[in-house]
């Protein structure tokens, strides 16, 4: 009789020791699970208002910036052929006329910071058609791409403040003002290019 009092006795406590066991190993378990999530949800940049706006002028050689207030500030630019004319075809080192936006902010290896353009738009690419049915252009010519406003090779500010047109078709700014310029504007930003 004796037995078998130890023997439930040491079945009680093992099935209690395992049940705490469990009931801990629960408990960790439960806590782990339990840990709050964070769920941070941000806002799309371009859903966001922007205030911000640019007009180029190419025969003023200005890039002036806007807001919802008014005119901030001009830099001073320049571009890629002294012919001011629209865009053409690739390679002509042109800079288009139009209503842009930028889609890209990167830095770019041989003149840094950068705002990409989306030119060709769909205008363009319309308008470069008519110009190769007129025959203005050559049939097989392309219409282009990577047009950008970007700042000057280092050491290279002077070609901005002596009007020397250098780029491939792109917008050149200081250094200096590529970077201040580059702080406020983001993707979804217009642009406007006048000839």
């Amino acid at each position: 009789m004796l037995r078998l009092c130890f023997l439930l006795l040491f079945i009680s406590f093992s099935f209690l020791n395992g049940y705490s066991q469990t009931k801990s190993t629960l408990k960790v378990k439960t806590t782990v699970n339990t840990v709050p999530k964070t769920n941070k949800k941000t806002v799309p940049e371009d859903t966001l208002p922007n205030p911000y706006y640019i007009i180029i002028d190419k025969s003023d050689y200005e890039l002036q910036v806007y807001d919802d207030s008014g005119w901030l500030s001009t830099y001073p630019v320049v571009f890629g052929s002294k012919d001011l004319g629209d865009k053409m075809k690739e390679g002509d080192k042109k800079t288009p006329n139009g209503e842009f936006k930028v889609i890209l902010k990167k830095t770019h290896k041989n003149w840094g910071l950068e705002l990409l353009l989306d030119y060709p738009t769909e205008l363009n690419k319309q308008l470069f058609e008519e110009r190769k049915a007129k025959g203005l252009i050559a049939k097989k010519a392309k219409i282009g791409n990577g047009i950008a406003i970007h700042g000057t090779m280092p050491d290279s500010d002077w070609t901005v403040d002596s009007y020397v047109n250098w780029t491939d078709g792109c917008i050149s700014l200081k250094s200096d003002d590529m970077r201040e310029l580059y702080e406020i504007i983001r993707e979804g930003t217009r642009v406007t290019i006048k000839p």
